[in-house]
């Protein structure tokens, strides 16, 4: 006898959504839910229901009013790309859910040089809009990730470039509320030419209500776009992971006192190798950027060059105008491009990293998960943390990769990736997450995102911050239209 189905009007509901917005646009085999799909993180495929894929807002608006009329239909999930691979790509953190897939929104709607900013939707990639800006005095603020990644996506979910954390680029959002209604919150460029950016308003700033939130559907969003420098000058220093404290005490005093621009990066041996990097004496590479006008990069330049040779800390010290990195230095290529703004070589890193290309990542990729804590920027910390890397690995066999990510002068992003071999590593480097998770907490050390596996993770649902959470979700959407997602 057949399995009585869980959602016996959602078969209905989809079908009216073909008539509205076409039936190309809405997958399903309701009542039933889809075959899984494959993800490079080998997460479990959560049930999901119907895949929809629309094509304007009015697509989205359909979609979120046809759920809102409804009862006890699963929860609609959106994503962007798609590609937020490590941390679960398109799964949920948990079903049933139906999910909505937006990269059909591709359309850059604005673009004000001029003035400094972008509108961009969920599928413009950082690749179509850091590429619109070549030749102009304006940049994005790109990540060394692949280049068909979401601008969207990942300033949404609180990601970090190279210049600073995207969330510091995002001036105002665009958003499908679950009732159906359209709302802009932060600044819009709609209050004419010459208008400075306000993004928090007047009152209540409600923008960073719908970063990390499920509480409606982003359609597009205002990032900010920064002025090109006159000169830049890139610097790849090697050292020893026996100097590393005395290494990150270095760098922070020079990022403190202006030295250095943008966000310092800094691989570990294992990162190097899974990235692509090349053969730096040390093994430990650190990337710093010196940036203004001719004069004060001349200036700028010889201070830091004296100050690396006199802390007698570094193996081997490269500037890139006169020492471009070698052909073999994948990682030395995407970063001295993405401090000016190009993802001209990120794809040779994701192929490095992955074995695939963006678009078969999660169908062909070796497996790959990511653990992204912040610690406070100084040589303790680092290797407080790193000590935890080691005892994973001893624990679990996986060796986990460890690229530090200085955001300023005190705070570090530490992206800690897990490679493994998908047919035979998993359950060792799954297990090697949860470690990260319990013994970096130990430590202090907590994450600014989180993946698929661990939603909610270090959340107190007594807490007065967690109940307020939860009245805001219940007076935005009393009907559960959207989905619980990771920081629920």
């Amino acid at each position: 006898m057949p399995e009585t189905p869980r959602f016996p009007s959602l078969k209905a509901v989809l079908e009216g959504l073909e008539q509205a917005i076409g039936p190309e646009a809405v997958v399903h085999s309701a009542p039933y839910p889809l075959i899984g799909q494959a993800n490079v993180s080998e997460f479990a495929p959560r049930d999901t229901y119907a895949v929809v894929r629309p094509r304007s807002v009015g697509d989205v608006r359909s979609l979120t009013t046809a759920f809102h009329a409804e009862a006890d239909l699963p929860g609609l999930h959106p994503v962007s790309t798609g590609r937020n691979w490590g941390l679960g790509s398109k799964e949920p953190a948990s079903g049933p859910v139906v999910r909505v897939e937006l990269d059909g929104l591709s359309s850059i709607r604005r673009l004000d040089v001029e003035a400094g900013f972008a509108v961009v939707e969920p599928g413009v990639t950082q690749k179509a809009l850091s590429e619109r800006l070549l030749g102009t005095d304006r940049m994005l603020n790109v990540t060394a990730s692949s280049g068909h990644t979401s601008v969207l996506g990942n300033t949404v979910d609180r990601g970090v470039g190279l210049r600073r954390q995207r969330t510091e680029d995002l001036l105002g959002l665009e958003v499908v509320l679950p009732d159906g209604a359209v709302v802009h919150v932060g600044w819009w460029p709609d209050s004419g030419k010459g208008a400075a950016f306000n993004r928090y308003g007047l009152g209540p700033s409600l923008l960073h209500l719908f970063t990390q939130s499920g509480y409606g559907i982003v359609t597009a969003a205002v990032v900010r776009l920064l002025p090109r420098p006159e000169q830049q000058v890139t610097v790849r220093a090697g050292f020893r992971r026996a100097v590393l404290p005395r290494v990150v005490d270095a760098l922070r005093r020079w990022k403190a006192n202006g030295l250095i621009a943008g966000v310092i990066k800094v691989y570990d041996t294992a990162s190097t190798a899974t990235y692509g990097g090349g053969d730096i004496d040390g093994g430990y590479v650190a990337h710093l950027c010196v940036e203004g006008t001719r004069r004060s990069v001349a200036a700028l330049r010889a201070v830091l060059e004296g100050e690396l040779a006199d802390s007698g800390l570094f193996t081997a010290v490269a500037f890139g105008d006169e020492e471009p990195p070698a052909a073999e230095d994948v990682v030395g290529a995407v970063v001295q491009a993405a401090y000016h703004g190009s993802v001209a070589h990120n794809e040779q890193m994701l192929a490095s990293a992955t074995g695939a290309q963006a678009p078969r990542v999660d169908t062909e990729g070796e497996g790959w998960l990511f653990f992204l804590p912040l610690l406070p920027f100084d040589g303790a910390s680092v290797t407080r943390a790193l000590a935890v890397l080691d005892r994973i690995h001893e624990a679990t066999g996986i060796r986990p990769g460890s690229t530090v990510n200085a955001l300023d002068a005190d705070v570090i992003d530490l992206v800690v990736s897990f490679p493994f071999v998908r047919d035979r590593e998993a359950t060792a480097a799954h297990r090697a997450l949860d470690l990260a998770h319990a013994w970096f907490g130990e430590a202090g050390f907590h994450p600014y995102r989180l993946d698929a596996d661990h939603a909610g993770w270090g959340l107190d649902p007594a807490s007065p911050e967690v109940r307020l959470r939860n009245r805001l979700r219940e007076a935005i959407d009393p009907h559960r239209v959207l989905a619980p997602g990771r920081y629920a």
